[in-house]
C-alpha cells in the first residue's frame, strides 16, 4: 500500500491572503522570521484578517535561517502558554519548518527532539491546533510537505524531520510575497524547487500520483527561473506555483542523496554557511552522474531530458544534456560550480570528508535515492563536487 497526502485546502493566487479572513477558530499564534514580512506589510495584513475573522492572535518572532532545536523548544514554550487553535507560520522554508516542529512539543510537551528525528515516528497531532503555512519564497515548498528541517547547531547537522502529521491543514500559496525576494534567494529557491521535482521523479518511491507533478514543475523551472531571477514578475508568480507542485511530489516521493549531502554540509564549515538551495544546485549536477550508472534511474533523467526538449540519440546523451542544462542555468544564476569555488577550505574539508560522508549516508534522505551508497563512495562523491571531477564511478 502507498499514500498521498495533501493539505486539505491549498489557496492559491494574488491576494489569497484575504482568505484569512473565513478562517474559523478562536485563537492564532503567528509563527515568522526575521523581520521581512513586517516590512513588507505582510505580517499586519495576516493579523488585521485573523482579527476580522474573530481570531486572538499572538505572535513568535525571530526564527532563523536554518532554524535551531533551541528556537522550536522556546516556540513550543510560547504555545503553551497562549493555547492557540491554529498555527500560522508564515515566511520562508524556515519559520514553517520550525513552527511544524513546534507544534509537536506543544501538543506533547514530554516529547524530546531525539524521538522525532526517526522518519514517520511523529505522535498523533491536531489533538488541539491545526496548521496553516503561508510561503514568501519559491522553493523549500513546506506548505505542502511532510517534512520540517532541524539543525543541531552545537554538532553541526540538520535533521529532516519526516512524518505526515505535520502536513499542513491549509496553505495560501500568494505570489505577492514572493515579489520580496532578492535575486540570491529566488536563484537559490528556484534551484531548490528543481532539485526537489528531479529527485522526486527518479526516487524508488515515484509514483503515477507524484509523476505528473514533478515533471511539471521541473518544466516551469526551467521556463521561468532565469526571468524571476531577473525580476519578471509574472515569471516570479509561475516560479511560487512550480515550487508547490514540487513539493507536493517530493513530500509523497521522498528525495535522494542530493539533499542528503546539503543537510550534511550545510552547517559543517567553518568558512560559511552552504544556503540549502545553493548546496543543492551545486550537488545536483554530480549526482545526476552518479545515480544514471543505475540503468532505471538513467531512464528516467532521460525521459525528463525529453520531456523539456533536450536532444539525444541515446539515454546516455540525455543525461548529458540534462547536466549540461543544470550547468548552464547555475551559471546564469551565479551558482558556484564547487565547493572549493564556494570557499570552502580544502584543508578542513578533507579533515571532515569522513565524518560528513557517513552523516549524508545515515540521512534520512538517502534510502529512497535510487541507487545505493556506501560511506566510501560518498566521500568520493564529496570530493567530485569539491574538485570538480567527473563521476566515474
Amino acid at each position: 500500500m502507498a499514500r498521498f497526502t495533501l493539505p486539505r485546502d491549498i489557496y492559491y493566487g494574488k491576494g489569497t491572503l484575504d482568505e484569512l479572513k473565513t478562517l474559523k477558530g478562536k485563537k492564532a499564534i503567528i509563527v515568522t522570521g526575521g523581520g521581512s514580512m513586517k516590512r513588507f506589510g505582510f505580517l499586519d495584513k495576516v493579523v488585521n484578517n485573523l482579527h476580522e475573522a474573530g481570531i486572538e492572535t499572538r505572535l513568535f518572532e525571530g526564527v532563523e535561517p536554518d532554524p535551531s532545536v533551541e528556537t522550536v523548544m522556546k516556540g513550543a514554550a510560547a504555545m503553551r502558554e497562549f493555547e492557540p487553535d491554529w498555527i500560522v507560520a508564515i515566511g520562508g522554508g524556515s519559520p514553517i519548518d520550525a513552527a511544524k516542529a513546534m507544534w509537536a512539543f506543544y501538543e506533547y510537551p514530554d516529547t524530546k527532539f531525539e524521538d522525532l528525528i526517526t522518519p514517520f515516528a511523529f505522535p498523533t497531532l491536531r489533538q488541539k491546533a491545526k496548521f496553516l503555512a503561508i510561503p514568501s519564497t519559491s522553493g523549500t515548498a513546506t506548505e505542502v510537505t511532510a517534512f520540517s528541517v532541524i539543525t543541531d547547531y552545537q554538532k553541526g547537522i540538520k535533521y529532516p524531520l519526516a512524518d505526515f502529521n505535520i502536513t499542513p491543514d491549509v496553505a495560501i500559496v500568494d505570489p505577492d510575497l514572493a515579489e520580496t525576494m532578492p535575486p540570491k534567494l529566488t536563484a537559490h529557491t528556484g534551484m531548490d524547487a528543481l532539485t526537489h521535482a528531479i529527485e522526486a521523479y527518479v526516487s524508488t518511491l515515484n509514483s503515477p500520483f507524484t509523476d505528473p507533478l514533478a515533471l511539471k514543475a521541473i518544466s516551469m523551472v526551467f521556463e521561468y527561473l532565469v526571468d524571476s531571477y531577473n525580476g519578471d514578475m509574472k515569471a516570479r508568480e509561475q516560479m511560487h506555483y512550480a515550487q508547490c507542485l514540487a513539493g507536493m511530489a517530493f513530500s509523497n516521493a521522498l528525495l535522494g542523496i542530493v539533499h542528503s549531502m546539503a543537510h550534511k554540509t550545510g552547517a559543517a564549515f567553518s568558512t560559511g554557511h552552504i544556503p540549502h538551495g545553493c548546496a543543492n544546485a551545486i550537488y545536483l549536477p554530480y549526482v545526476i552522474q552518479y545515480n544514471a550508472k543505475d540503468e532505471t534511474a538513467k531512464k528516467r533523467y532521460a525521459a525528463i531530458a525529453a520531456s523539456v526538449g533536450l536532444t539525444g540519440n541515446s539515454d546516455d546523451e540525455l543525461v548529458e544534456a540534462l547536466i549540461a542544462k543544470i550547468d548552464d542555468y547555475n551559471v546564469k544564476l551565479n551558482i558556484p560550480k564547487t565547493l572549493k569555488d564556494f570557499g570552502v577550505e580544502e584543508k578542513e574539508f578533507l579533515e571532515k570528508l569522513p565524518e560528513i560522508a557517513a552523516n549524508a549516508v545515515g540521512d534520512a534522505c538517502t534510502g529512497s535515492n535510487p541507487r545505493a551508497i556506501t560511506p566510501k563512495e560518498m566521500e568520493k562523491l564529496l570530493s567530485c563536487t569539491y574538485y570538480g571531477t567527473k563521476v566515474e564511478f
